[in-house]
């Protein structure tokens, strides 16, 4: 029964600590929040418009530009990362797939960037 309860003390330990860290940031927010805060901060807001509005109502595709260059960077740093952790087992045929899909997003970048995408007026 001893030996049982020394192989879960870590876990129990990292429990209580978990749990406590979570009781203190809790406790320390409700101290720190606002009391007061700004009725504009506070208001619904999504894509630069109001959240209850018509919902037909036209709004600027550089929302959607947006989100395709979120999307670009995005895949590119979730499969870079592991390909360079890797590069030095990586075959010729691994680096060149690696350069094609850069090659693939450089030109998505590209056309985002003509499109006006990072120029927000």
């Amino acid at each position: 029964m001893e030996n049982i309860a020394q192989d879960y003390l870590p876990i129990l330990m990292l429990l209580a600590v978990a749990i406590g860290l979570g009781i203190v940031l809790l406790l320390a927010a409700a101290v720190v929040a606002v009391r007061n805060p700004d009725p504009e901060k506070v208001s619904a807001y999504e894509c630069g418009f109001n959240a209850f509005d018509d919902a037909r109502m036209k709004f600027d595709v550089r929302f959607y530009l947006v989100a395709i260059l979120f999307i670009i960077f995005d895949l590119e740093i979730a499969f870079l990362f592991p390909w360079a952790v890797a590069f030095k087992d990586i075959s010729m045929l691994a680096f060149w797939s690696m350069m094609a899909f850069l090659a693939v997003l450089t030109i998505g970048f590209a056309y985002e960037w003509k499109k006006g995408a990072l120029e927000w007026e």
